[in-house]
């Protein structure tokens, strides 16, 4: 789409009236889900190669990559991508906000092990990519099973127990709820997705879960733009993820168009991406711990939301025909710019909901409750610790 086109999107986005809180986070939840279900049939591919397969670029709902084949073209991936159907990003968002609704409060790399693993193990769920309700353990990836090996089984302290995993974007792919429950406070959500992601990652993978969450936050603000979203993650980030996150944006505000940007922001993010340029084929060093790298994804992501200056649309079919691990760079684009207010398409978000089984609006709804609560009781504890402070000669308190 060309610049023109899409500032006349940001105008006219701007305006009309703030999105609210519940507004914001339906966008961000539900936006996330249908990223993730776009994405899902072209993930691992070149650009070059879903063109060839689909005849030219992705602009919707596609079917499998082997078409009936589905299930047997790949075996160690049994999974129906494509269609419509969610893929464990979304499982994973989903089950984390089911974690806030109990705890209500904020969560720590304990919650993770009091209450998330003992769902992905225990619960059965309808999992679309299997067509059958089971487990959500049997459709997670071996990064995200690592949660239950380590903390079920070998009871490792779950400030820990990240460490030694693949590091990946297995655990900033879900961290959309921490950045809403914290809503428009960046640091407190990149903190509190730190200590929530020390569970399941370490390394840069970790920092990407942080970096990942106060995205999200600083989406959900008032007045809220892709550039000060960047900005709120560029004062947080560190070491190769903050240097991935500031290279690649840079080449992304140079395009008109998130077509012209896809080669570009590969090449921006290669020096920091471990896996290397076959994905299918990651290099020997690929997903270790390194101060120097940052996961592909999240970079990516942002680079997507400011090449398109904040459209859903747009942003997410970017993310999508970027290919290689496209299903979570769209559902991280899909958080963010549903985050700013950008309307998820009605007809992309039915069909998913409808070919996942999954309600994509309840989670939403009962996130929007836990934040409301977190809040209340977060002004309460500061209000307990604004009064002690005076009581030691410290500042008064304030109204």
């Amino acid at each position: 789409m060309a610049r023109e086109n899409l500032e006349e999107i940001e105008t006219t986005r701007n305006a009309g009236n703030t999105p609210s809180l519940d507004e914001r986070i339906t966008g961000a939840l539900v936006g996330a889900a249908v990223g993730d279900a776009l994405g899902g049939p072209v993930e691992g591919y070149s650009p070059e190669q879903i063109a060839e397969r689909h005849g030219g670029r992705v602009h919707g709902i596609v079917g499998p990559w082997h078409g009936d084949d589905w299930r047997t073209a790949r075996p160690v991936a049994p999974y129906h991508k494509g269609d419509g159907h969610v893929t464990d990003d979304t499982l994973m968002t989903h089950a984390l906000v089911r974690v806030y609704a109990r705890v209500r409060d904020h969560l720590d790399a304990y919650a993770i092990a009091d209450h998330l693993v003992p769902d992905l193990m225990t619960n059965p769920r309808w999992i679309p990519e299997l067509e059958a309700e089971t487990i959500p353990l049997h459709r997670i990836f071996l990064a995200e099973k690592w949660l239950v090996a380590r903390l079920h089984y070998g009871h490792i302290d779950p400030r820990e127990a990240g460490v030694g995993n693949i590091v990946n974007c297995g655990a900033a792919m879900y961290m959309a709820p921490v950045g809403l429950v914290n809503a428009a406070h960046p640091a407190a959500a990149y903190a509190e997705a730190l200590d929530v992601a020390g569970a399941h990652q370490s390394s840069y993978g970790r920092e990407a879960a942080g970096v990942f969450a106060a995205a999200v936050a600083a989406a959900s603000a008032p007045d809220a733009t892709p550039d000060s979203v960047v900005a709120a993650c560029l004062s947080l980030a560190k070491d190769g993820t903050r240097e991935a996150v500031e290279k690649v944006c840079e080449e992304a505000s140079r395009h008109a168009d998130v077509e012209s940007a896809l080669r570009p922001l590969r090449e921006a993010v290669a020096p920091y991406d471990t896996v290397g340029p076959d994905y299918r084929s990651p290099s020997l060093g690929a997903r270790r711990p390194s101060r120097l790298h940052a996961i592909e994804e999240l970079p990516v992501a942002l680079g997507m939301v400011v090449a398109a200056r904040g459209d859903f649309r747009h942003a997410v079919l970017g993310a999508v025909n970027y290919g290689r691990d496209c299903d979570s760079i769209a559902t991280m684009a899909g958080a963010v710019t549903g985050a700013l207010g950008s309307p998820v398409p009605e007809e992309w978000a039915k069909t998913v909901a409808e070919a996942s089984r999954l309600d994509l609006w309840e989670p939403a709804a009962t996130l929007t409750a836990v934040a409301r609560e977190v809040f209340a009781r977060d002004v309460e504890r500061r209000r307990v610790h604004e009064r002690a402070f005076a009581r030691l000669g410290g500042a008064g308190c304030s109204d």
